[in-house]
């Protein structure tokens, strides 16, 4: 048991820290816990204050530190004396954006040569430092797997979004914005005009119209189970199935829609994977996915 003691770090949900005790007293007190000698306490000490950024504030109290650095000091002391296996219960819970990146960084530098089990609700946070992810929804395991098997297994395929060129609404808003002319000025597609020259009238004609189904014939032709899953507003967004892109025929679509941009009446479109959210929901609302995905993965 004392064996186990030394080589387990444990972060809970909830600081546990002493509110009359500075941040070197903490390290000092967990280090001695865990059986380091005296003479490695100081260079311990030292060391995880500079990996957390705690340096400047060793002989401050933990009552007088920020949440943030009381999260980081908190999960400091999980690695402290050199824990083998770390238990992390929401490591970033209550943390600011800039703190988050902190204790992520931390985390990705301490994982070498240590098991570390870290429960969250990021789901991006899951995807950046977990290399198997389990998904656990009302209190059931449903699925394991690293980030790659989960979206491939799970997953919808990639995104398609594709920006409609709206030209009308951009030389409407020039009557009342002088920034929006100048910037008119340097597009391609519009000439340079006066806000007193009829703008409406003079480039009406000139507006892009766009037609969905070619849009869609174009992608199908080269992604022929590609489907239209969106239309609202400026966007359009297909999903494009991960087989399309393993036989290449992505490189082909993005040649073409390049070449057919102006035509097309788009001016900007991207791509993005499925996200780890969005199979979490999935899982969420399919109870029976866990047993499919088991099956697949023995």
């Amino acid at each position: 048991l004392n064996t186990i003691r030394k080589n387990l770090g444990v972060c809970p949900q909830h600081n546990v820290l002493f509110d009359e005790l500075t941040v070197e007293e903490h390290i000092w007190f967990y280090a001695r816990l865990k059986g380091l000698p005296k003479k490695l306490v100081r260079k311990e000490m030292e060391q995880m204050a500079t990996d957390v950024g705690l340096s400047h504030k060793l002989k401050s109290k933990t009552s007088q530190l920020s949440g943030g650095m009381q999260r980081k000091l908190s999960i400091a002391l999980a690695f402290v004396g050199g824990s083998k296996v770390v238990i992390l219960d929401e490591p970033t819970a209550g943390v600011d954006p800039y703190s988050r990146r902190g204790i992520w960084e931390l985390l990705l530098k301490y994982r070498q040569g240590r098991t570390i089990i870290l429960s969250t609700h990021h789901m991006d946070e899951a995807d950046i430092l977990g290399d198997r992810i389990a998904i656990i929804s009302n209190g059931k395991l449903c699925c394991v797997g690293s980030s790659l098997f989960l979206k491939n297994q799970l997953g919808t395929g990639y995104y398609l979004t594709l920006v409609k060129k709206d030209v009308d609404s951009s030389l409407s808003s020039c009557r009342n914005s002088s920034s929006t002319i100048s910037y008119l000025k340097k597009d391609d597609s519009v000439s340079q005009s006066s806000s007193d020259a009829g703008l409406g009238s003079d480039h009406e004609s000139d507006t892009p119209t766009i037609d969905v189904s070619a849009i869609s014939n174009l992608i199908m032709k080269h992604v022929p189970e590609a489907k239209l899953v969106e239309d609202i507003g400026h966007e359009l967004s297909y999903v494009l199935p991960y087989e399309a892109a393993r036989e290449g025929a992505f490189v082909e679509l993005f040649h073409e829609i390049d070449d057919r941009l102006s035509d097309l009446g788009i001016s900007s479109y991207g791509i993005s994977e499925t996200t780890l959210e969005e199979i979490f929901l999935k899982v969420a609302e399919d109870k029976g996915v866990d047993a499919e995905t088991s099956g697949k993965q023995q």
